[in-house]
């Protein structure tokens, strides 16, 4: 049985008028064809977890319970990939467990480099991350935006920027309510602010002297 271009372009104006009316949202026509839940059901995701479509998912890929993939993701486990319960791997994330660098500039004499990645529990890895191989992060950590991953980081820990670095850790009061903790200013802006503030004594310094000769 054929289908017509105008059955299917119907057949998702009335899917994505079903969304919008249900959860205020409109998605692409395979978001309404394929399942989110059964997808990560099919890949062997923990209980409650969910993998967008358009998700890419490469080797062996590991992932716990209530775990959030979402859109447009990138998630290579040639070289191992584990992913802990309860984490959100927010839009336009890729985790990389192998790279092609010494390869290429071997000119292929060299094959590719393989390390794990491992992200613990109760993470957010924030949307446009990038995690480079052999990075392992412990439970409760905050990853940025639009960071780059290259080396690990403790439980706790609240990361970011490219290279992501530490700049403060999660802890929880008395009834587990969560606050984020930053670390003071690193010792290179506190020098560049010093030298910034000896600039302009000297420039002072050196517009009264050249008052006092004219």
């Amino acid at each position: 049985m054929s289908i017509s271009k105008a059955s299917l372009q119907r057949l998702y104006l009335e899917l994505d008028e079903e969304m919008r009316g249900a959860f205020d949202r409109s998605l692409p026509f395979e978001e309404y064809l394929f399942d989110r839940f059964e997808r990560a059901r099919s890949l062997s995701a923990g209980k409650g977890s969910s993998i967008h479509h358009l998700s890419y998912i490469y080797g062996k890929v590991q992932i716990g319970s209530d775990t959030w993939v979402g859109p447009m993701t990138l998630l290579d486990g040639s070289g191992g990939l584990e992913i802990g319960d309860n984490c959100s791997i927010s839009a336009g994330v890729h985790l990389y467990t192998h790279d092609t660098v010494k390869k290429r500039l071997t000119r292929g004499q060299v094959g590719g480099e393989k390390a794990p990645i491992k992200i613990g529990s109760n993470c957010y890895i924030g949307p446009q991350t990038v995690i480079a191989s052999g990075v392992t992060l412990g439970d409760f950590c905050i990853v940025g935006a639009n960071s780059f991953v290259s080396q690990s980081f403790p439980s706790h820990s609240v990361i970011m920027g490219t290279p992501a670095r530490l700049r403060g850790c999660v802890r929880f009061d008395a009834v587990g309510t969560p606050t984020m903790e930053w670390l003071p200013k690193d010792d290179a802006e506190q020098t560049v602010k010093a030298l910034e503030s000896r600039v302009q004594e000297l420039e002072q310094r050196i517009a009264a002297i050249e008052k006092v000769q004219h």
